[in-house]
């Protein structure tokens, strides 16, 4: 996966690939443009990934993302280091301790931290002030807790309908005593799930695509148009090939197993613990004029996420039968997190 993440290139790092490269180093183009690597055909894989042994040209020079990949540093009012749970390694239980790593990796980031710190702590310092100045400035940790006692609520779709009620209709929700639906509206909810998985996979630019890396190694990469979901496999060279395609309306929110259900309960307390996601909450709560309350803002999304989840395993089953139980929803997992980390949030990845 992190062969399709084109990385920056520092400026430490440019003097080697300006010497034997150049024609490989790009500058990227909009607001935040930078140095990076070229990619095959503009939207493949890295340029140093040789074509079918897949192996790193200039693997003793690889740029520092590629070094920290699958460890991300999220920069708030202080430093996380969070996981990327789409890198199909990190679910193996081998190779090096991640603590260790983590550590190792926050050292060596040190020069870039301390000078990102700054000002996401400024800009978090501003977001603080506007949510206290609108009324609606909750306690994160109360709002972590509160999840953390009822993350198997959350893998469950009438509890999810009756929380994103809430989350429109109260001033100030609260998690205390909400009873899961019984009988939770299908079709809106699977509306509400469809729309949420759709609007990334709405792009005609390879590049922006969700990508779910197989079990098999593939690159499988899917692009929605008029709710037409096109599923391609990216090559080693930068093509796609059409595998199939399906009317997303087609695709029905599937029930989870129980197994299943466990897996996604991990997941959303790894959700629950991220300073990103919570920082993807405060760019959505800023983005809506601070008209939510944050306890509102932050039950409401985690369920949008959830349900998003969900019907990105169902997608996934109805095109590679992979079901909707543990194994199931891994893959979900593996395809949904790359997504979930590049989402907007107020603080920055360095």
């Amino acid at each position: 996966m992190c062969c399709l993440c084109q990385p920056e290139v520092l400026p430490e790092e440019r003097a080697f690939f300006r010497e034997n490269y150049p024609e490989r180093m790009i500058k990227t183009r909009g607001p935040d443009a930078h140095f990076a690597l070229a990619m095959k055909k503009g939207c493949g894989s890295c340029v140093f990934l040789s074509d079918g042994k897949r192996k790193c040209q200039v693997y003793d020079h690889r740029t520092a993302y590629c070094r920290q990949y699958p460890f991300h540093l999220y920069l708030s009012d202080r430093v996380k280091v969070e996981l990327d749970m789409s890198c199909r390694g990190v679910w193996t239980g081998n190779g090096t301790d991640a603590m260790a790593e983590a550590k190792d990796i926050v050292a060596k980031a040190d020069r870039r931290i301390v000078s990102t710190l700054r000002e996401s702590r400024a800009v978090y310092s501003q977001f603080y002030a506007n949510c206290k100045e609108a009324g609606i400035l909750s306690d994160q940790s109360i709002l972590r807790m509160s999840v953390s006692e009822n993350l198997s609520n959350f893998a469950d779709l009438g509890y999810l309908s009756k929380v994103m009620e809430l989350s429109q209709m109260e001033p100030v929700m609260s998690l205390s005593g909400v009873q899961k639906e019984v009988r939770p509206d299908m079709p809106e909810l699977e509306i509400a799930a469809r729309e949420s998985a759709l609007d990334s996979m709405a792009t005609n630019d390879p590049l922006n695509a969700p990508v779910y890396c197989d079990p098999e190694w593939n690159w499988n990469v899917f692009m929605a148009k008029d709710e037409n979901i096109v599923w391609n496999i990216l090559t080693d060279s930068g093509d796609l090939v059409q595998k199939g395609s399906a009317e997303a309306s087609e695709i029905p929110l599937k029930p989870l197993e129980e197994d299943g259900a466990k897996v996604l309960a991990d997941y959303i307390r790894i959700l629950n613990g991220r300073d990103s996601f919570m920082g993807s909450v405060f760019s959505l709560i800023d983005y809506n004029d601070y008209e939510d309350d944050m306890a509102n803002a932050y039950y409401g999304c985690l369920s949008v996420t959830v349900l998003d989840l969900m019907w990105r395993a169902s997608m996934l089953d109805h095109f590679t039968k992979c079901g909707m139980g543990a194994k199931g929803i891994q893959e979900a997992v593996i395809f949904y997190d790359m997504d979930r980390l590049d989402a907007p949030a107020i603080g920055a990845f360095v």
